[in-house]
């Protein structure tokens, strides 16, 4: 089984932007976790970051090729992005939204998602546990 962590814009900032919304934890660090978790639940985690809309629709077409799922923080793009949305829904594996933040408790614009109706489940508010918890359910659902 191999699962891919895609992270959107910004999340390559972790670590220095706004640790008080977003944690202290590097996103290396976020990734160095959900690889050791992958091995610990049999999966293979790869791990991307782009900054970039269009390179996260290839990242997901591509995944549909090799990945039994997807875990996926589109950051910002979560509340703008209906080329994302439409991207999910063509690849047909399994994809789990997550957020460092509880965006419902953030400014009305973040409680809005086109990502979410896609998705197979949706984790936010936990820190960088949103990751783990959104791993173990996605290896749960593909395990069956």
């Amino acid at each position: 089984m191999k699962i891919l962590i895609l992270h959107g814009p910004n999340l390559n900032l972790l670590g220095t932007r706004e640790p008080e919304v977003y944690g202290s934890m590097t996103l290396n660090d976020i990734n160095q976790k959900m690889i050791d978790l992958g091995k610990e639940l049999g999966a293979e985690v790869i791990c991307l970051q782009s900054n970039h809309e269009g390179a996260l629709i290839d990242a997901l077409h591509d995944a549909r090729t090799w990945a039994s799922g997807v875990i996926f923080n589109p950051g910002g793009f979560t509340h703008t992005s209906i080329a994302l949305r439409d991207a999910i829904s063509a690849i047909v594996i399994p994809v789990i939204e997550v957020h460092l933040s509880n965006v419902y408790a953030r400014e009305e614009f973040r409680h809005t998602s086109f990502i979410s109706a896609v998705c197979k489940g949706k984790v936010t508010g936990f820190g960088w546990r949103s990751y783990e918890l959104g791993l173990r359910g996605l290896v749960g659902q593909v395990k069956g």
